[in-house]
């Protein structure tokens, strides 16, 4: 599991006083990093080789400014060239979003997924949850 923790700010907000829900899935993505490495050490665009097919997020509760948010991130379904991310944010011991990133390796040169290196398996494999939900 990775772990990244934030401080809600200000402008996270919405006019209701909480975390608008739009800024959740920003937080996802920033959580992911560390996944992100995984691929290109160095995160370099020029050698990136991931894509995103899908995104989605249950909310399951209210996030609130000034109070720290830790997104925990772990890997819930390997494929052949896929792999499936979990997250969920985590504001006073509650779980208040739950999300899944659909990702695949991808050759942006020729235009295709290829297969994920059996390092890569490995590294995923490390940081990998089974999905209740499902």
């Amino acid at each position: 599991m990775y772990q990244y923790t934030l401080t809600p700010a200000f402008y996270d907000t919405d006019g209701l006083g909480h975390i608008n829900n739009t800024r959740v899935p920003q937080w996802f993505e920033a959580a992911r990093n560390d996944l992100f490495r995984i691929f290109t050490p160095d995160l370099d665009m020029k050698k990136w080789q991931l894509i995103m097919a899908r995104i989605e997020v249950d909310y399951l509760g209210e996030l609130f400014y000034g109070r720290d948010v830790e997104v925990r991130t772990f890997v819930s379904k390997i494929g052949n060239s896929s792999f499936t991310v979990l997250q969920e944010a985590w504001q006073d011991e509650k779980l208040a979003a739950r999300g899944k990133a659909f990702m695949v390796r991808y050759d942006f040169a020729n235009g295709r997924a290829m297969s994920l290196s059996d390092e890569q398996r490995g590294m995923l494999e490390i940081h990998f949850k089974a999905d209740e939900t499902v």
